[in-house]
């Protein structure tokens, strides 16, 4: 495993989410709390890219598309699609795929960039 630069700081936000593609790699990058975290890019229930919409609240990641929430700082899942319009369709979208929590890589700060270890 290396370091990359991932994202220049310029382009954070606090509590603003973006995506990032190392080589392979899809990433989400945030600053929240003081800190840089940096998650596997696209939510582990339905694939949908968590920079896209996806909200920062209480130390947690919600993705926008079903509502699938993990905390960011060990991507335990808080929550599996609930998706509170209509629990009904969440509680059937939730069973197309196995829960699961939300991987996570370790981040620091050179120069102008946040780096991720990939």
């Amino acid at each position: 495993m290396q370091w990359k630069n991932a994202i220049r700081l310029t382009k954070l936000k606090p509590e603003k989410p973006k995506m990032v593609n190392l080589g392979l790699k899809t990433l989400m990058i945030v600053e929240y709390g003081g800190k840089y975290h940096a998650t596997e890019g696209l939510c582990r229930h339905m694939r949908w890219p968590l920079g896209l919409g996806g909200k920062v609240k209480d130390g947690c990641i919600t993705c926008p598309l079903h509502q699938t929430r993990h905390r960011l700082d060990d991507g335990c899942l808080e929550e599996w699609s609930p998706f509170p319009l209509f629990p009904p369709y969440g509680k059937l979208v939730g069973k197309m795929s196995k829960k699961k929590d939300l991987p996570l890589y370790e981040t620091r700060v050179e120069g102008d960039y946040v780096q991720v270890r990939i």
